[in-house]
Protein backbone atom coordinates (compact mmCIF):
# COMPACT_ATOMS: atom_id res chain seq x y z
CA UNK A 1 0.00 0.00 0.00
CA UNK A 2 1.79 3.07 -0.99
CA UNK A 3 0.73 6.76 0.28
CA UNK A 4 1.31 10.15 -0.32
CA UNK A 5 2.31 13.47 1.40
CA UNK A 6 0.47 16.19 0.77
CA UNK A 7 2.85 19.42 0.04
CA UNK A 8 3.18 21.93 2.76
CA UNK A 9 0.68 24.66 3.07
CA UNK A 10 2.03 27.69 1.49
CA UNK A 11 2.58 30.51 3.81
CA UNK A 12 0.57 33.64 3.40
CA UNK A 13 2.39 36.56 2.58
CA UNK A 14 3.20 38.84 5.44
CA UNK A 15 1.69 42.41 5.24
CA UNK A 16 3.73 44.78 6.41
CA UNK A 17 2.66 47.83 7.37
CA UNK A 18 3.00 51.08 5.34
CA UNK A 19 5.86 53.71 5.53
CA UNK A 20 4.87 57.07 7.00
CA UNK A 21 7.37 59.56 7.59
CA UNK A 22 5.00 60.66 10.22
CA UNK A 23 5.31 57.71 12.61
CA UNK A 24 9.15 57.79 11.84
CA UNK A 25 9.42 61.39 12.92
CA UNK A 26 6.14 62.52 14.97
CA UNK A 27 7.54 65.44 15.54
CA UNK A 28 8.58 66.39 11.92
CA UNK A 29 7.02 69.45 9.79
CA UNK A 30 6.43 69.01 6.18
CA UNK A 31 6.54 72.56 4.37
CA UNK A 32 5.35 72.53 0.77
CA UNK A 33 7.04 75.78 -1.15
CA UNK A 34 5.68 77.14 -3.98
CA UNK A 35 7.92 80.40 -4.10
CA UNK A 36 10.97 80.96 -4.05
CA UNK A 37 11.32 83.60 -1.10
CA UNK A 38 9.60 80.67 1.35
CA UNK A 39 12.62 78.22 -0.49
CA UNK A 40 15.32 80.22 0.25
CA UNK A 41 13.76 80.90 3.99
CA UNK A 42 13.16 77.07 4.59
CA UNK A 43 16.89 75.90 3.47
CA UNK A 44 17.94 77.58 6.45
CA UNK A 45 16.23 75.02 8.84
CA UNK A 46 17.86 72.09 7.64
CA UNK A 47 20.55 71.95 10.59
CA UNK A 48 21.65 68.61 9.50
CA UNK A 49 24.65 67.78 7.36
CA UNK A 50 22.97 64.72 5.91
CA UNK A 51 19.73 64.72 4.08
CA UNK A 52 17.75 62.52 2.21
CA UNK A 53 16.85 63.81 -1.77
CA UNK A 54 14.39 63.32 -4.13
CA UNK A 55 12.97 64.79 -7.76
CA UNK A 56 9.95 64.68 -9.10
CA UNK A 57 8.89 65.51 -12.98
CA UNK A 58 5.71 65.82 -15.19
CA UNK A 59 5.84 62.19 -16.96
CA UNK A 60 5.67 62.15 -20.73
CA UNK A 61 3.14 60.34 -22.23
CA UNK A 62 4.30 59.84 -25.78
CA UNK A 63 8.18 58.49 -26.50
CA UNK A 64 8.57 61.48 -29.12
CA UNK A 65 8.54 64.29 -26.78
CA UNK A 66 11.30 65.10 -24.61
CA UNK A 67 11.50 64.94 -21.00
CA UNK A 68 9.79 67.52 -18.71
CA UNK A 69 12.04 69.60 -17.01
CA UNK A 70 12.35 68.83 -12.89
CA UNK A 71 9.41 70.18 -10.81
CA UNK A 72 9.68 69.17 -7.94
CA UNK A 73 12.75 69.20 -5.27
CA UNK A 74 12.38 66.95 -1.81
CA UNK A 75 14.82 67.16 0.72
CA UNK A 76 14.11 65.47 4.27
CA UNK A 77 16.02 65.34 7.57
CA UNK A 78 13.95 63.90 10.85
CA UNK A 79 13.47 67.50 11.89
CA UNK A 80 11.69 68.93 8.07
CA UNK A 81 10.84 67.62 4.88
CA UNK A 82 10.97 70.23 2.35
CA UNK A 83 8.74 70.33 -0.49
CA UNK A 84 9.71 72.68 -3.49
CA UNK A 85 7.92 72.76 -6.03
CA UNK A 86 10.44 74.39 -8.64
CA UNK A 87 7.92 74.09 -11.62
CA UNK A 88 6.14 77.30 -9.76
CA UNK A 89 8.79 79.38 -9.71
CA UNK A 90 10.16 82.27 -12.25
CA UNK A 91 13.93 81.06 -11.26
CA UNK A 92 15.81 78.62 -9.04
CA UNK A 93 16.02 79.84 -5.83
CA UNK A 94 19.53 80.95 -4.95
CA UNK A 95 20.04 79.45 -1.82
CA UNK A 96 18.39 76.33 -2.44
CA UNK A 97 21.03 76.12 -5.42
CA UNK A 98 24.03 77.12 -2.78
CA UNK A 99 22.84 74.60 -0.38
CA UNK A 100 22.72 71.45 -2.97
CA UNK A 101 26.37 72.54 -4.12
CA UNK A 102 27.39 72.97 -0.83
CA UNK A 103 30.29 69.80 -0.34
CA UNK A 104 29.84 69.81 2.96
CA UNK A 105 26.28 68.25 3.23
CA UNK A 106 25.75 65.03 2.49
CA UNK A 107 22.54 64.32 0.05
CA UNK A 108 21.80 60.81 0.20
CA UNK A 109 19.20 59.38 -2.57
CA UNK A 110 18.70 56.21 -4.36
CA UNK A 111 19.97 56.79 -8.39
CA UNK A 112 21.01 60.21 -6.89
CA UNK A 113 23.47 59.77 -10.22
CA UNK A 114 20.34 60.59 -12.52
CA UNK A 115 19.20 63.22 -10.53
CA UNK A 116 21.83 65.05 -10.76
CA UNK A 117 22.62 65.15 -14.30
CA UNK A 118 18.99 65.90 -14.80
CA UNK A 119 19.39 68.78 -12.18
CA UNK A 120 22.39 70.03 -14.10
CA UNK A 121 21.20 69.92 -17.53
CA UNK A 122 17.51 71.39 -16.60
CA UNK A 123 18.97 74.36 -13.64
CA UNK A 124 22.32 74.39 -13.75
CA UNK A 125 22.95 73.03 -10.52
CA UNK A 126 26.07 71.32 -10.05
CA UNK A 127 24.96 69.47 -7.12
CA UNK A 128 28.27 67.81 -4.62
CA UNK A 129 28.60 65.47 -1.98
CA UNK A 130 25.79 62.91 -3.35
CA UNK A 131 25.68 58.87 -1.86
CA UNK A 132 23.60 56.26 -3.44
CA UNK A 133 21.78 53.79 -1.75
CA UNK A 134 21.67 51.13 -3.89
CA UNK A 135 25.82 51.33 -3.60
CA UNK A 136 26.25 51.97 -0.31
CA UNK A 137 23.62 49.03 0.74
CA UNK A 138 25.83 46.66 -1.10
CA UNK A 139 29.34 47.75 0.14
CA UNK A 140 28.20 47.26 3.87
CA UNK A 141 26.34 44.34 3.04
CA UNK A 142 27.42 42.62 -0.03
CA UNK A 143 26.07 39.18 1.20
CA UNK A 144 22.46 40.45 0.73
CA UNK A 145 22.69 41.72 -2.78
CA UNK A 146 24.04 39.37 -5.45
CA UNK A 147 24.95 40.45 -8.58
CA UNK A 148 27.21 43.04 -10.36
CA UNK A 149 27.44 46.77 -8.16
CA UNK A 150 25.63 48.63 -11.15
CA UNK A 151 22.45 46.55 -10.78
CA UNK A 152 19.67 48.92 -9.22
CA UNK A 153 17.70 48.30 -6.15
CA UNK A 154 14.87 50.18 -5.96
CA UNK A 155 14.11 52.40 -2.82
CA UNK A 156 10.81 50.59 -1.82
CA UNK A 157 13.08 47.19 -1.82
CA UNK A 158 15.69 48.89 0.56
CA UNK A 159 13.10 50.12 2.66
CA UNK A 160 11.18 46.39 2.84
CA UNK A 161 14.74 45.06 3.63
CA UNK A 162 16.67 47.27 6.23
CA UNK A 163 13.24 48.70 7.48
CA UNK A 164 10.41 46.09 7.49
CA UNK A 165 7.86 48.57 6.03
CA UNK A 166 6.28 48.72 3.19
CA UNK A 167 6.80 51.95 0.92
CA UNK A 168 4.05 52.31 -1.40
CA UNK A 169 3.90 53.35 -5.29
CA UNK A 170 1.00 53.22 -7.10
CA UNK A 171 -0.29 55.93 -9.92
CA UNK A 172 1.01 58.60 -7.56
CA UNK A 173 4.18 58.26 -9.36
CA UNK A 174 2.65 59.07 -12.61
CA UNK A 175 1.04 61.96 -11.81
CA UNK A 176 1.30 65.86 -12.81
CA UNK A 177 4.20 67.44 -10.57
CA UNK A 178 3.89 70.33 -12.00
CA UNK A 179 -0.02 71.22 -10.68
CA UNK A 180 -0.76 72.32 -7.09
CA UNK A 181 -0.07 68.91 -5.41
CA UNK A 182 -2.63 67.09 -3.45
CA UNK A 183 -2.40 65.46 -0.03
CA UNK A 184 -1.62 61.95 -1.76
CA UNK A 185 1.33 63.79 -4.05
CA UNK A 186 2.90 65.41 -0.80
CA UNK A 187 2.77 62.57 1.06
CA UNK A 188 4.42 60.01 -1.64
CA UNK A 189 7.16 62.72 -1.79
CA UNK A 190 7.35 63.22 1.33
CA UNK A 191 7.65 59.42 1.91
CA UNK A 192 10.46 58.99 -0.43
CA UNK A 193 12.68 61.94 0.52
CA UNK A 194 12.64 61.03 4.38
CA UNK A 195 13.18 57.40 3.25
CA UNK A 196 16.56 58.37 1.82
CA UNK A 197 17.66 59.85 4.85
CA UNK A 198 16.38 57.42 7.14
CA UNK A 199 17.80 54.62 5.08
CA UNK A 200 21.26 56.33 5.08
CA UNK A 201 21.68 56.51 8.73
CA UNK A 202 20.67 53.13 9.12
CA UNK A 203 23.32 52.42 6.20
CA UNK A 204 25.82 53.66 8.18
CA UNK A 205 25.37 52.19 11.30
CA UNK A 206 25.89 49.42 9.67
CA UNK A 207 29.35 50.49 8.19
CA UNK A 208 30.72 51.75 11.35
CA UNK A 209 29.53 48.22 13.18
CA UNK A 210 31.90 46.45 9.97
CA UNK A 211 35.44 44.94 11.63
CA UNK A 212 36.96 46.32 8.06
CA UNK A 213 35.18 49.23 7.40
CA UNK A 214 35.05 49.94 3.52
Amino acid sequence: MSSTTAPPAKLPEVQLPSYSWRTLSPSAQLLYIQTEKDANEAVSLLETDIVGFDLEWKPNYSKYQPENPVALVQIANNDYILLIQISRMREFPKKLKEYLQNPDILKAGVGIQKDVTKLFRDHDVAMRSCVDLALLARSVDNANWKGRYTNPIGLARLIQTYEYLALEKGKVTRSNWERHLNPKQQEYAGNDAHAGFVLYTRLEDMKNNMAIIP
